[in-house]
């Protein structure tokens, strides 16, 4: 996270704590409540989301004309070596992607940390209502279904639709793109059916009695 866009920071221990009244606690709550949510499911993020995902296939695109060249029953020399070329440009793509997405895991890890920590922190019907942010999970929910249905159906399609003509180079280019579809749909869904949940349960509990 760039210094210049920090995360709000955690609550402050209880023996430290000097909001003047309920109405302030509430209040630094609702803040941080909000702009963790937005890091976590907002337009922002799920843009960043797609962004190291089509990085990914890209990436792996690129080494795919490798794999292609090779897996074919008698090699061409020409596209062996442009293969090689745009496997370099490849994997100069694919690298980074990956660290990005890591990082971009990481950081929701720390997020939702965070958001429970104030959530934990006292209770505010209409601040913990906005969690639920429906209209952004479906997106999230849609989309990540999407790239997992559409990746388990190629992960059958692929092998069974590639002839012996076509090399197995195709196959392990086509098991590439559906394995990171599927993977990154899985991670979109337990993303976005983690937070609802976690939204319903802080909605459905009784307020604080904290003053």
């Amino acid at each position: 996270m760039s210094p210049r866009n920090p995360l709000p920071p955690p609550p402050p221990p209880a023996e430290i704590r000097n909001w003047p009244d309920r109405d302030a606690r509430l209040a630094d709550r609702a803040r941080a409540l909000d702009e963790l949510g937005r890091r976590l499911l907002g337009g922002a993020r799920l843009a960043m989301f797609l962004l190291w995902f089509l990085l990914l296939q890209l990436g792996w695109g690129l080494v795919g004309v490798l794999l292609t060249s090779m897996g074919q029953p008698v090699p061409d020399v020409l596209m062996l070596i442009t293969g090689l070329a745009t496997s370099l440009f490849g994997i100069g793509v694919l690298v980074p992607a990956v660290w990005l997405t890591i990082r971009s895991l990481r950081l929701d890890r720390t997020v939702r940390e965070r958001l429970v920590q104030w959530a934990e922190l006292d209770r505010h019907g209409p601040t913990d209502a906005r969690l639920r942010a429906p209209v952004l999970s479906a997106c999230w929910l849609l989309l990540s279904f999407a790239m997992c249905g559409f990746g388990l159906w190629m992960g059958f399609a692929v092998p069974m639709g590639v002839s012996r003509n076509d090399g197995y180079g195709l196959v392990a280019y086509g098991m590439g793109v559906a394995l990171i579809l599927w993977v990154t749909g899985l991670t979109g869904l337990v993303k976005a059916i983690g937070h609802y949940r976690f939204a319903v349960r802080l909605t459905g509990r009784g307020p604080s009695a904290a003053s």
